[in-house]
């Protein structure tokens, strides 16, 4: 028996599709993230199936139970609380762990929230770069941005928003103020896309606060930045005339998607070349 792996919404509970449904009905247990959660949804389609938890401090042992359900022919469904399992939810370590025993995977297509996201920023779709959630630690999460400054496409993020305003402002920092989406509940009442650039999507989230589910869309830098030479050009010229570096910094990065440390580091070669 193949492992069954199964989109749920990820608001709406409408946003499923019949064969997903007729998929739940038919196994033998369902693999679920909360159990509390996905009862709402098996309720909701009278769906009788036994569930078990699977979450990311479960998921080892957890796994080895399930295959073993597997190789004793039973029918088994992983999902997660939203979206499809394995992209930003636990699920990559039992469907890994099916292919190495020789299972098949049937993976049925269904909700995910970065796409309705990318669409909703307005920015173009192809190409474009999924990261997910980034880590908790500082200097991990500034370690990624800084290999992604330069990363000539569009980046898709998830924050938690207990943790949205630390990592959009290290964003903004490393990234530059460059155009971005803050898409907050998609498919549920409260809906909203927020469009500016990051500056001023951070400042809004400082003074109202961001609540539900969150997804940030960042737009690919511009292609002048990417060549480094337009905003070099203006701050020497400007050093050369005398403006304090707090004010050329100030300018260039109200004016170019670019980096505030990126600025500072070629100041200082420019600084080293004046003195010589």
């Amino acid at each position: 028996m193949p492992l069954f792996v199964v989109p749920t919404p990820i608001g709406n509970l409408e946003d499923i599709t019949l064969r997903a449904i007729n998929v739940l009905r038919k196994v033998d247990v369902i693999a679920c993230e909360d159990t509390r959660k996905t009862a709402i949804l098996l309720q909701r389609y009278h769906i009788h199936v036994p569930t078990v938890s699977y979450y990311a401090h479960n998921e080892q042992r957890r796994t080895e139970q399930l295959i073993e359900r597997l190789r004793r022919g039973e029918k088994v469904a992983l999902v997660s609380d939203a979206g499809t399992p394995g992209i930003s939810d636990p699920g990559s370590v039992l469907i890994q762990a099916a292919i190495s025993e020789g299972f098949e995977i049937d993976i049925l297509p269904g909700a995910t929230a970065f796409v309705p996201a990318l669409i909703h920023s307005g920015f173009e779709t192809h190409p474009f770069t999924f990261y997910g959630f980034l880590p908790d630690k500082k200097g991990e999460r500034r370690e990624i941005l800084q290999s992604l400054q330069f990363h000539p496409f569009p980046l898709i993020f998830y924050l938690s928003p207990h943790k949205a305003q630390k990592h959009m402002a290290d964003m903004l920092d490393i990234l530059g103020n460059r155009r971005a989406a803050l898409v907050r509940e998609i498919s549920k009442i409260y809906q909203e896309a927020r469009r500016a650039n990051l500056d001023a999507i951070l400042s809004q989230a400082e003074a109202e606060g961001v609540r539900g589910e969150l997804v940030l869309v960042v737009d690919k830098p511009l292609q002048q930045v990417l060549d480094d030479g337009q905003w070099k050009k203006e701050a020497e010229q400007m050093v050369t005339n005398g403006i304090s570096q707090k004010e050329v910094v100030k300018f260039i990065i109200q004016r170019y998607p670019v980096a505030k440390n990126a600025v500072k580091d070629w100041l200082i070669q420019v600084r080293q070349k004046i003195d010589r």
